[in-house]
């Protein structure tokens, strides 16, 4: 078992510093919960309470919490019937103490320097700042980085840029003000219990960016952990449920402009697309086509074209002298404590992308003028 030394410089009891509760809701995650924990406790910000929700599993995840508990008072664990992750999210945001909420799926990892900076980032905005979040990393089983996640970013009023970009990317990459968080309800769990839960960050983030700013620290700070058996592999749950958080936000919001919620709905049909072509549901990814196709015509062409690129490219690899083939495979990067903390790379743009995000980001000034001037009115 990884070794946790409750350390002084860890000590909770820090009156210059804010306290931040971190929640990790825990479903069987007897293979990760060590390393995520060691994360945890290995910030370099030191004012921290770690609440492990165990979600009714039925592995050895509460006794492993419970063991690393003895060596840092920080931890507790708190567990109850299996609920479903907002549920969980909810209940260590009722239970935590803390000016601030961090959120932390128990496979994925945090940078060193995450809460620190986010705190730091967050710490000198007015109370209109509702949450922080950052960039991550995708990893595999073994820590190691299979790519970048997306490098988009923006700051302040973005709601109807998010309801397209989906900026945050991950539940682990979140810092939210604690009264924010209760504000606006905490985590919907009728999406799990309708058999469609996997994007109730998502919902989260969209009903936090409907009413606050939002700030990021454009580095990547997370790794996000994609395996067999993580909620995120099951594309075809992942993309139901993503159609359905921007369906009820679009409901929730009827002052967006026509072009914004066509927008959002486009954007979302794309991932649903996406998410159902990974999961080899041929039927279900031509209807999910059919509507894309009467907004973006050219989708189609793009795919077809990227799909001759990759051929090209699988052909060129396959040419490679054997020479090449026989060497030695490169190791691959380790999201570990040593990692340093990486910079924002420009995104890919297209013109057309560039104006879109354009008029998102005057929607975004206008409803932010009309939210600041009810709440001058009241």
């Amino acid at each position: 078992m990884l070794s946790f030394k409750d350390e002084d410089r860890r000590d909770t009891l820090h009156s210059d510093q804010p306290l931040v509760s971190v929640v990790i809701p825990a479903f069987n995650a007897s293979t990760y919960i060590e390393r995520t924990l060691r994360s945890a406790v290995r910030q370099t910000y030191a004012a921290l309470e770690i609440i492990v929700v165990n979600d009714g599993s039925t592995d050895y995840t509460a006794k492993l919490v419970e063991q690393i508990a003895m060596s840092d008072s920080r931890i507790r664990l708190l567990s109850t019937p299996n609920r479903g992750v907002a549920a969980a999210r909810n209940t260590g945001i009722e239970a935590s103490s803390g000016r601030f909420v961090a959120f932390l799926d128990a496979d994925d990892l945090w940078h060193p320097t995450k809460i620190q900076k986010q705190v730091n980032a967050l710490n000198r905005l007015s109370s209109h700042w509702a949450a922080v979040y950052t960039l991550h990393y995708i990893i595999n089983e073994d820590d190691e980085i299979i790519r970048p996640g997306s490098s988009d970013v923006a700051r302040g009023y973005i709601y109807a840029r998010h309801l397209n970009v989906k900026y945050i990317g991950n539940g682990s990459a979140l810092l939210v003000r604690r009264n924010a968080a209760l504000a606006i309800g905490g985590f919907d769990s009728s999406y799990a219990a309708a058999g469609m839960g996997g994007c109730e960050d998502l919902d989260f983030e969209l009903k936090l960016a409907a009413r606050y700013f939002l700030e990021v620290v454009p580095e990547r700070l997370v790794g996000y952990r994609k395996h067999p058996g993580s909620m995120s592999s099951d594309h075809l749950r992942m993309g139901k449920s993503a159609l359905e958080v921007v369906r009820r936000s679009l409901a929730a919001n009827p002052q967006l402009p026509r072009y914004a919620i066509g927008t959002a709905i486009d954007a979302t049909r794309k991932y649903a697309f996406w998410e159902c072509r990974q999961a080899r549901r041929i039927y279900l990814s031509l209807v999910t086509l059919r509507p894309i196709l009467r907004s973006d015509p050219r989708f189609v062409v793009r795919l077809v074209l990227q799909k001759v690129l990759r051929g090209i490219q699988h052909c060129l690899r396959l040419g490679t002298t054997t020479a090449n083939r026989e060497d030695q495979p490169r190791m691959k990067m380790k999201f570990d404590d040593q990692i340093p903390p990486s910079c924002l790379e420009c995104p890919k743009e297209t013109p057309r992308s560039r104006r879109r995000l354009m008029r998102l980001a005057a929607v975004d000034a206008k409803l932010n003028s009309t939210l600041a001037a009810r709440a001058k009115g009241a």
